[in-house]
């Protein structure tokens, strides 16, 4: 798969995750939000007065995307919250999650710094 092919699973997934997210009842807020030497953040959306910062992973080929979550990105998806949160001088309740997408099937899953 080349890089703009790629970059274009990306987009799609992304976009699919939008849309799952918004039908559940999620306000989005931003998109690949990119917090200075922290990393990027896929999704910032808001849903019942709670910030929720939303990693996306999906794969096409028979690996499950969850694992491409690592203890280091982690790490980057919560400094780069902490540091949203820092420069829009924000005071809400947050959340980090990820919505997992293989193939047709779309999971949200919440808290998964917990």
């Amino acid at each position: 798969m080349g890089l703009n092919s790629t970059i274009s699973f990306g987009n799609e997934s992304e976009e699919r995750a939008c849309s799952f997210l918004e039908d559940i009842g999620f306000k989005i807020l931003e998109r690949n939000y990119y917090a200075k030497k922290f990393g990027e953040i896929d999704i910032i959306a808001l849903k019942d007065g709670i910030l929720h910062f939303v990693e996306v992973k999906s794969a096409k080929l028979d690996f499950d995307p969850i694992y491409n979550i690592t203890p280091k990105k982690l790490k980057k998806i919560i400094n780069s919250s902490n540091y949203y949160i820092e420069v829009k001088d924000l005071d809400f309740p947050f959340c980090i999650d990820a919505v997992i997408i293989r193939g047709d099937d779309i999971e949200m899953i919440e808290n998964i710094t917990i």
